[in-house]
């Protein structure tokens, strides 16, 4: 005997479409039927109807398209690695995976903070390269990334220092370029923690919220172990890691 479902109108409306988006019946791009369409289907108020869709777009499973209606989403892209990332940028010029933009990009010479200096062997203070970007898809900010990079670099690629996407690549192809030092080592980590009050207004969430980060950093080393590049990213709060690997046996 099923059991009664004794969620709100509203909750069962939003679940069923839910349910329709994960088994991907609803594709992205699929538009969901008009909140006078689903009042009427569900015998419930537009208000209740519109209650339900309002879930949808909080939990970024559909957004609204003025003049059109309820379009799904795609899922959310998974989050890269710093390596991943460079990979990418080497066979198409951009770090962005499918369906993902970057914005507020910043640079500039800054003193070198505690947690990045010894990773240059410099002291906390002296001058590094700190540039930033915010990667985002259609269901809001994916990552926060920063690249910190030796500051004499400045002097042969002054782009580096310019608040602007690089084009041409990633840093590091255009350090490759202009200097001959490509990256021949990579060392990642991914830890987990709770956001700090800086992750938070990063990632553009509000003050006080209480919410778990992965933080991936990557080292790109080149042919003499000296550090070209540190790269921190800080996944925005539900996003996840994906990696596929071929199986040997």
């Amino acid at each position: 005997m099923d059991r009664a479902d004794n969620r709100p109108p509203y909750e069962r409306i939003a679940g069923h479409y839910r349910d329709l988006i994960s088994s991907g019946e609803l594709p992205p791009g699929a538009l969901l039927p008009s909140i006078r369409a689903v009042a009427h289907h569900w015998e419930v108020s537009t208000a209740t109807a519109d209650r339900a869709m309002k879930l949808l777009r909080e939990e970024r499973l559909v957004q609204g398209i003025q003049g059109i209606g309820t379009e799904v989403l795609g899922p959310p892209i998974s989050l890269s690695s710093g390596a991943e990332r460079h990979d990418r940028s080497g066979t198409t010029k951009s770090s962005w995976g499918a369906g993902e933009k970057s914005s507020g990009h910043t640079a500039a010479i800054v003193p070198a903070p505690d947690s990045v200096a010894p990773a240059f062997g410099i002291e906390p203070g002296d001058d590094v390269i700190r540039r930033s970007r915010v990667y985002r898809d259609a269901h809001g900010i994916v990552s926060h990334s920063t690249s910190w990079i030796p500051a004499e670099f400045a002097r042969v690629l002054p782009e580096l220092v310019r608040s602007e996407r690089l084009r041409g690549g990633l840093s590091l192809d255009l350090i490759a370029q202009a200097t001959g030092r490509r990256v021949v080592r990579r060392i990642d980590e991914e830890t987990a923690r709770i956001a700090t009050a800086e992750d938070l207004e990063l990632l553009e969430l509000e003050p006080g919220t209480v919410a778990a980060i992965l933080v991936l950093t990557a080292q790109f080393l080149d042919a003499d172990d000296q550090l070209l590049e540190y790269g921190v990213d800080l996944g925005a709060p539900g996003r996840t890691r994906m990696t596929i690997s071929e199986v040997v046996r």
